[in-house]
């Protein structure tokens, strides 16, 4: 996939990263970094221990690796920025039509603010488009603001709402 090159926090232009196909070999650090930057995960409306959280997050990725998915890895010179994961053989629930449902995206904390999520996530639509897969769709915490902002600016709209309530 194409490189590019980005303005750093300086507003000088950093070196270009790209964004590949992962590998078995990238599973285990995109398991760390998707337990690192958990906490934007969690609702403020549950109490749960980020232990818990943790647990959930490897059943996730043992359920996503052990089927037909995608992970996309940005990287530049210094290694891996982020990932991408997304099945593509999960219809959606409600209207059984093709979708690419993503599982999870990360940015390395010291590579935010830099594009990458926003590159992970036309990587991903370029390539559900390859596989003619006519939807994208995602869930998002309610309190990740930033992401929400991000999905807004690429088109996304909410389809479906999880309601919650503490008993």
């Amino acid at each position: 996939m194409a490189r590019r090159a980005e303005r750093n926090r300086s507003g000088r232009l950093s070196e270009p990263s790209s964004i590949r196909n992962g590998g078995p070999g990238d599973q285990i650090w995109a398991r760390d970094l998707g337990r690192r930057t958990l906490s934007s995960s969690i609702s403020a409306l549950r109490d749960a221990p980020l232990n818990t959280v943790g647990d959930s997050f490897e059943r996730l990725l043992d359920f996503a690796f052990g089927q037909s998915h995608v992970l996309l890895v940005a990287e530049d010179s210094s290694g891996r920025l982020g990932f991408a994961l997304f099945l593509d053989r999960l219809p959606d629930e409600v209207s059984g039509l093709p979708q690419a449902f993503v599982v999870y995206v990360a940015v390395e904390p010291h590579a935010r603010r830099r594009g990458i999520g926003r590159r992970l996530m036309e990587a991903c639509e370029a390539e559900a488009r390859r596989r003619k897969l006519p939807y994208v769709s995602f869930m998002v915490t309610e309190e990740n603001a930033a992401a929400r902002e991000l999905y807004a600016q690429l088109g996304y709209q909410t389809e479906r709402r999880q309601l919650c309530k503490r008993l």
